[in-house]
C-alpha cells in the first residue's frame, strides 16, 4: 500500500505544483495562453465545471459538490479495492488514479472549479481542449488499473 500512498503523494504534489505556476507565475488567468512549443505544446486557461470535456460543466454549487462527492467515492473505492491486490504496478496505477482524483477535487473546492491548461496539438489538427497533470494521472492511472489487476488471479 505504500507504494500507492507514494504515487498518489507525488501526483497531487505535482499538480498542485504545476497549478500554482500557472495561476501565480504565469498568471495565465489574465494571459490566456502561452505557446510553449507550438502547435505540440501550449498553456490554455480554461476552468473547467464539469467533467471531460465540459459535460456537465453547469456553474452551480449542486454539480459542483455532486462532483466532489463522486470523486471522493472512487478515491474511496479503488483504496479499498487495492487492499486485497498484491500487484505493484496495479497500486502504483490506483495511486496516480487517487492523486489526479485529489488534485481535482482540491481545485473544485479551492476554485469551485478544475484548473486546466496544457493544450497539445498535432499533425494539422487543432485541439480545442485543456487538461491538466491530474487529468493525465488519471488517465495513466486507469489505463494501469486494467492492465496490471487480476493478473495473479487463476483462469477456469
Amino acid at each position: 500500500m505504500l507504494r500507492m500512498y507514494l504515487a498518489s503523494a507525488i501526483v497531487f504534489a505535482l499538480d498542485q505544483t504545476t497549478k500554482w505556476l500557472v495561476l501565480n507565475v504565469f498568471d495565465l488567468t489574465s494571459v490566456g495562453s502561452i505557446d510553449v512549443l507550438p502547435p505540440l505544446l501550449n498553456l490554455r486557461m480554461a476552468w473547467n465545471f464539469g467533467v471531460n470535456f465540459g459535460l456537465l460543466a453547469h456553474d452551480s454549487a449542486l454539480v459542483r459538490w455532486i462532483l466532489i462527492a463522486v470523486a471522493l467515492v472512487i478515491t474511496a473505492a479503488v483504496a479499498f479495492w487495492m487492499r486485497s491486490e498484491r500487484d505493484a504496478m496495479a497500486r502504483v496505477s490506483a495511486g496516480l488514479l487517487i492523486g489526479g482524483a485529489l488534485g481535482n477535487v482540491f481545485d473544485r473546492v479551492v476554485y469551485g472549479a478544475v484548473a486546466d491548461f496544457l493544450n497539445m496539438s498535432c499533425c494539422g489538427i487543432s485541439n480545442p481542449y485543456s487538461f491538466n497533470v491530474a487529468d493525465v494521472a488519471i488517465f495513466v492511472g486507469a489505463v494501469g488499473l486494467i492492465l496490471f489487476t487480476g493478473r495473479s488471479a487463476k483462469s477456469p
